[in-house]
């Protein structure tokens, strides 16, 4: 069990993240994220291939990315290729004095994505990308028209509270917001068979988390633009990096290890992982309280600085 588990991750395609006794507790750290494979060696496996009776293999890969499922699935079975078994007889052979061995048994499971649709594995993300373009470029453009068009200025000499003229002009855009997530779910499951296993609760409360950050930082650059083409140059500005970095069209496992880092200041990275793994995986608040809690904050301390800039530019 020790020389495949060393073959295993000498190819290099596989790095051991944990090694646990118990397989429900390894099937766990599939469904949250923290693997994305799992391989269950049985008991007794080295005595079986040793007596020549052989050894069995189980490979659970997690399916939602159909790209990394595949690679994974490939190695698996490269392992049982003749050439392992070669290194595996030797090893029986100087241990136990016999070169007799039985051939290794593999027995894959793709879990969430069986038949590994990119239409699964992309539309949560895409999902994720239109919020964060509608929300993010309108808030800024329609703040930064009223500036333009001096309606903004006429609105000064009311007795409304800047807070409250700010969350006027969110609660619109939350609102669209939430409709256009589930709108996007509904056609997705509709059209494209994409599972729906989680609670939607979940997927509400998540979306109103990253609505808080994608909303602030429309209104952020609202105060620094003095027009719609800036305030769209800004947005795209803003735009690019979040979604190259959110690993919805590259896994960021796949991204250099110095760039990996920045991802974890990237809240449109916790959105995606949280959509995802509700839908496919059916994962709950407990499952996804560490995006969760990531997602709440950034939401208040980007909301709470555009606010204050908000303020400080109607001043």
């Amino acid at each position: 069990s020790r020389d495949l588990a060393a073959q295993l991750m000498a190819e290099g395609t596989y790095r051991r993240v944990s090694s646990e006794p118990n397989p429900q507790r390894a099937s766990e750290m599939l469904k949250t994220g923290q693997a994305a494979v799992v391989i269950v060696i049985e008991a007794g496996y080295g005595q079986n291939v040793a007596r020549g009776t052989g050894g069995t293999i189980q490979v659970m890969v997690d399916g939602t990315d159909p790209n990394r499922a595949q690679i994974a699935l490939q190695t698996a079975t490269q392992l049982s290729s003749a050439q392992s078994l070669g290194l595996l007889a030797q090893k029986a052979k100087s241990t136990y004095g016999t070169s007799s061995i039985g051939s290794i048994r593999l027995s894959p499971r793709i879990l969430y994505n069986p038949s590994m649709k990119s239409a699964t594995y992309m539309v949560p993300g895409v999902a994720a990308m239109i919020l964060l373009i509608v929300t993010t470029i309108v808030t800024a453009m329609g703040i930064t028209r009223e500036r333009e068009i001096g309606t903004l200025e006429q609105i000064l000499v009311s007795p409304l509270p800047p807070w409250i003229l700010l969350l006027g002009k969110c609660l619109p855009f939350a609102f669209v917001g939430q409709i256009q997530v589930f709108a996007i779910l509904a056609v997705g499951s509709f059209l494209f068979d994409v599972p729906l296993r989680g609670s939607m609760l979940l997927v509400g409360v998540a979306t109103g988390l990253y609505l808080m950050t994608t909303l602030g930082v429309g209104v952020f650059i609202s105060t620094v633009s003095r027009s719609q083409q800036q305030a769209i140059l800004g947005g795209f500005f803003f735009l690019m990096p979040a979604i190259l970095l959110s690993g919805f069209m590259t896994p960021i496992q796949n991204m250099p290890a110095w760039l990996r880092p920045l991802t974890y200041l990237n809240p449109v990275r916790y959105f995606v992982e949280i959509i995802r793994g509700c839908l496919l995986k059916g994962a709950s608040f407990g499952d996804l309280w560490f995006q969760l809690t990531a997602l709440l904050i950034f939401g208040v301390l980007i909301l709470t600085a555009s606010a204050m800039r908000f303020r400080k530019t109607l001043s």
